[in-house]
Parts: structure tokens; C-alpha cells; sequence
């Protein structure tokens, strides 16, 4: 298989990530907490990488590149996930409480607040409201992203060859 093909399956796959969470939120109703959009843009990050990468179709440098930035936006990804699935996993008497909504934080907060507001989450980003083969959204997606990132050393650390 081509480099150029490994790409664009990759950017492929976090395609039909963001195609699954905007079917999740607009025609069954569950909408995303602020970790669930930050995951969003880690998955839109790597996508983009991949179809850079793709596009672009580099030599051994331009893929180890590719490979180094895909495995940046995949392992921020999967630290974002971690967090959720830990808060998703703590007893219920030590879950946070609800906080501010994500819009109204960015409006009335300034970004350094936001972000800490965020990442301490929220009763919201603790509720696990869908499950699939027994793991939550917040688990599916972190496979996802230690995918990613696997596939970025591969990128980095392999011989692939341009077809």
C-alpha cells in the first residue's frame, strides 16, 4: 500500500469520526460537552494533517514530518479522551458538579479561564449517555487516537514507498 493511500485512510477514518459525532448530536439529540468539542478539534486536527499528508504525497522527510504531526494532534487527542474516561469512571460522590455552558465560558471568560474550566469538566462531561460493546463515546474515541498515533510512527519510523 502506497504512503499516499495510508494518508488519505487515515483522513478518511477521522472523517467518518466527525460524520459519527455530528450524527450523535443532530439526529439523536446528545449534545457535546466541552471535552467532547475539544476532542472534535484534536480528531479535525489529525484529519487535516493526513490529508495534507496525502495530498501532498511526501518524500522520506515530508512523511516523517507528517508522521511527527500526526502523532502531536492524536496524543493531545488521546489525553483530552484519557481525562474524559477518567471523569466518566469516578465515583459518583466525587464527580464534578454541572458547570457554565462551553459558549457562555468562551463569551464571558478569558481563554486560560476557559481552558481550566474545561479540563476540570464538568457533571456533564461525566454522564455517560451512549455505549457501544460496553465503552462509552470518550473510550471509542481514545482507541481512535492511540490508533492515530500508532499510525503516526509508523509514518515516522517506517520505509514506505510513493506510488
Amino acid at each position: 500500500m502506497s504512503q499516499r493511500m495510508i494518508f488519505l485512510g487515515g483522513f478518511l477514518v477521522c472523517a467518518g469520526l466527525m460524520a459519527a459525532a455530528l450524527f450523535f448530536q443532530h439526529v439523536l439529540g446528545l449534545e457535546p460537552c466541552p471535552l467532547c468539542i475539544f476532542q472534535r478539534i484534536a480528531v479535525i486536527g489529525t484529519g487535516l494533517v493526513l490529508l495534507i499528508g496525502g495530498l501532498h504525497d511526501p518524500g522520506a522527510w515530508g512523511r516523517r514530518a507528517y508522521g511527527g504531526l500526526t502523532v502531536l494532534t492524536a496524543a493531545a487527542g488521546a489525553g483530552i479522551a484519557a481525562r474524559h474516561v477518567w471523569l466518566q469512571n469516578l465515583p459518583f460522590d466525587r464527580q464534578p458538579g454541572c458547570s457554565y455552558e462551553f459558549e457562555y465560558m468562551l463569551d464571558n471568560f478569558p481563554l486560560t479561564k476557559t481552558l481550566k474550566l474545561v479540563f476540570a469538566g464538568s457533571g456533564d462531561c461525566a454522564q455517560v449517555l451512549w455505549t457501544f460493546l460496553g465503552l462509552s463515546m470518550p473510550t471509542w474515541t481514545l482507541l481512535f487516537f492511540i490508533g492515530f498515533t500508532g499510525l503516526g510512527l509508523m509514518l515516522i519510523f517506517t520505509n514506505l514507498g510513493r506510488r
